[in-house]
């Protein structure tokens, strides 16, 4: 079994949606593999994937390089996935299936509060990042997780949206008429999504635009 380092917190209709959505990519990722899966939620909200069959070992091995893995074996040293669950003035909180915390001086994000931080790189709620597990000592984000969110500040701007899928994002932008504002939604997880923006195009302006049709979290990143 390998349970998934997204979360799916919506609830009613938006949760079936959403879990059949994670059916469908779990399917096209496995899908010319020989074995049989099952996909269930855990009581934390984190999604499993039951796997049997002969390409069994590979399937799973697919599943952690997409999604990243929640393991009750965290080692000091070693790079996981948590999504982010809070923040304070003293650091990040992720859920990796435990609470882990990342201290203020180990996010290394340039300046400013951790709260100033999530604000500049337009952090959402729920987003999967990457940390090194620190053990006894402190956790830190990873060095790609970094590299990731310094490339989102170069670009032509996203907006960054939790609590939709993908094809949600989608039909909304088209419902907003903003389609010809957007290159491309990138995929962050299973309910946070990356709409990035063309270079024409004001991200605080879009979000203003598409906010009124999208009951999510919405933040800005702008270049």
């Amino acid at each position: 079994m390998v349970v998934l380092a997204t979360k799916l917190y919506v609830r009613g209709d938006a949760r079936d949606r959403a879990l059949d959505s994670l059916r469908s990519l779990v399917g096209n990722a496995l899908g010319d593999l020989e074995v049989d899966y099952d996909v269930g939620i855990r009581h934390d909200d984190f999604p499993s994937v039951t796997i049997e069959g002969e390409d069994a070992v590979v399937a799973r091995n697919v599943l952690r390089e997409e999604w990243g893995e929640v393991t009750d074996d965290l080692q000091a040293g070693e790079t996981y996935v948590g999504t982010l669950e809070s923040w304070d003035d003293e650091g990040f909180v992720l859920d990796a299936g435990r609470n882990v915390r990342i201290p203020a001086d180990e996010l290394d994000l340039g300046p400013g509060s951790p709260v100033q931080i999530r604000e500049r790189f337009g952090l959402v709620q729920h987003l999967p990042m990457t940390f090194v597990y620190g053990g006894d000592d402190a956790s830190s984000l990873a060095e790609e997780e970094r590299d990731r969110l310094y490339e989102w500040s170069r670009g032509t701007g996203r907006l960054n949206v939790n609590s939709a899928t993908r094809a949600e994002v989608r039909a909304t932008l088209n419902r907003a008429g903003h389609a010809q504002d957007v290159v491309t939604i990138e995929r962050l997880g299973l309910l946070e999504q990356s709409v990035i923006c063309t270079e024409d195009t004001d991200p605080p302006g879009l979000l203003a635009s598409v906010g009124e049709y999208l009951p999510a979290e919405l933040r800005c990143v702008v270049p």
